[in-house]
């Protein structure tokens, strides 16, 4: 016989039901007496809130007006767009407490967005009653006053004018390049070619400041600020300027032979004064061609000792190579600075191609394309002798050589260009004079020429008519790799170039 005790005796309470007092079914004791289906016909929490609303986006940008002036960017079903459709109902909102909202599936082109919201709200007697319901937007499509301002082509708050006192674009030509690789003419409203450079147009100072500060990393170049007062309004004291960016480029560029200060020689290594400028980038890259000594002048080094060219790519003559001797390394003296590993010091005789034939005197060159020319070549050189320059510093100099040899001229330049395999994209259409074509074509020659110089370039494939180049033709001129070139893409311009004069 089992004996239970007291301690054994745990009470059990159970919880009474009553009918509510509307439809009569039996509902747990609550302080409306009254069950879930009755009280929401009865309350309805969700009454002053809107069931459908608009929504504004840009049919440009495909940005969404975020009340009461901000544009943003939004994907569909998105955590920004849901934000932006409840802000649009915020004020109804806070008489209830939102517990949950999501989106309902639409058609994409159908112009609707459903949202799906859940509310909570304390209604008769303390009980607290939860409501879903849809509220159905409508797109309607909008310009925003940025996409307004681009549209209308004429509006700019801020202005960048890049210039460059050079007689060819090649420098131009390489920023367009870099541009486009970084993406910096998205921002732009208006492009607008002038006789000695570019001007960019934005419409914020902010973008302005960047762009600026944008060429100061890949160019040497120095910029010059200055505002203009638009108008004033005395009521709220705000001022309203337009700013612009002067932005001047060294007027130095690939191919052109410099005569340096002598302090400045002294200062890069105990260099020659007369040398040759290899590349420009975010520095001016030079070569001393009687020693293959190398030097790099940056933007602020230059600026505090400017230097000119004393003579353009337009002033070089052909000169034919005769004979070719290749120096050693132990029979030449270089300063202190570093060397070239990429060119050879070699001392050739050279003769003028319009003088070939008339007679045996040769002129003694010492040159620094060694590795590339051989007795036949052509190159093109700067008759130092017979020719006028004007320049300070080189009057100063003793012992000048004759001949400057700079390039070599490789094969027919039409040839080049219909075995070429590559192209690059361009912002507009610039250039359609016959020395626009003749600056770009040389611009990209160098690019061919030169592989450190289309480092900070994107080249595509692009060989849509032509010959198919042979592996002779890679021997006779200098190419570009497949392995550098990229996929073709199609840009579409987002700015409208100006091809003013």
């Amino acid at each position: 016989m089992n004996v239970i005790g007291i301690s054994d005796l745990v009470p059990t309470q159970t919880q009474g039901k009553i009918l509510c007092c509307e439809c009569g079914t039996e509902i747990e004791p609550n302080p409306s007496n009254m069950c879930v289906d009755c009280l929401r016909c009865k309350v309805d929490i969700t009454d002053g809130i809107p069931k459908h609303g608009n929504l504004l986006q840009c049919k440009n940008c495909v940005r969404y007006l975020s009340p009461p002036v901000a544009w943003i960017p939004a994907q569909p079903e998105s955590r920004e767009l849901l934000a932006i459709c409840l802000k649009r109902i915020k004020s109804a909102l806070q008489r209830v407490r939102l517990v949950d909202a999501s989106f309902i599936w639409t058609e994409p082109h159908s112009k609707r967005v459903k949202v799906k919201i859940t509310v909570q709200k304390e209604v008769e007697g303390g009980t607290f009653l939860e409501q879903t319901f849809v509220v159905e937007y409508v797109i309607h499509n909008h310009m925003c006053p940025d996409c307004h301002r681009v549209e209308a082509k004429d509006y700019w708050n801020s202005s960048v004018q890049v210039r460059q006192k050079a007689g060819h674009k090649k420098t131009f030509y390489y920023l367009e390049q870099v541009i486009l690789k970084h993406k910096m003419h998205q921002n732009t409203t208006k492009i607008s070619q002038k006789p000695n450079g570019l001007d960019f147009y934005y419409s914020s100072k902010q973008d302005a400041r960047k762009f600026t500060d944008f060429l100061m990393s890949v160019l040497p170049c120095k910029y010059q600020s200055s505002q203009k007062l638009v108008s004033h309004d005395t009521h709220s004291n705000t001022f309203n300027y337009k700013t612009s960016f002067s932005v001047e480029l060294p007027p130095v560029c690939k191919d052109d032979i410099v005569c340096l200060p002598k302090k400045l020689s002294q200062q890069l290594g105990n260099l020659g004064q007369l040398l040759i400028c290899v590349r420009v980038t975010n520095c001016i890259h030079l070569i001393d061609f009687s020693s293959l000594q190398i030097a790099e002048v940056s933007g602020s080094l230059y600026w505090r000792h400017p230097f000119q060219a004393i003579c353009t790519p337009k002033s070089l003559i052909e000169f034919t190579i005769m004979e070719i001797e290749i120096v050693k390394q132990r029979h030449f003296k270089s300063g202190q600075g570093l060397v070239s590993n990429k060119h050879v010091l070699a001392d050739c005789w050279v003769i003028k191609s319009s003088e070939l034939g008339m007679h045996d005197e040769y002129i003694h060159v010492r040159t620094h394309l060694g590795h590339l020319l051989k007795p036949g070549d052509a190159a093109l050189g700067l008759d130092l002798k017979n020719s006028n320059v004007n320049n300070d510093d080189l009057d100063k100099m003793k012992g000048m050589p004759d001949v400057i040899l700079v390039r070599k001229v490789f094969a027919d330049r039409q040839r080049r260009r219909r075995r070429r395999n590559w192209k690059l994209q361009r912002i507009g259409e610039r250039g359609s004079s016959v020395d626009g074509e003749e600056g770009y074509t040389e611009f990209l020659e160098d690019l061919e020429e030169d592989k450190e110089f289309r480092k900070n370039i994107d080249i595509y494939i692009g060989r849509e008519d032509g010959d198919v180049p042979s592996s002779a033709d890679e021997t006779e001129f200098p190419s570009v790799s497949l392995q550098e070139m990229l996929q073709d893409l199609s840009i579409k311009d987002d700015v409208e170039m100006d091809g003013e004069s």
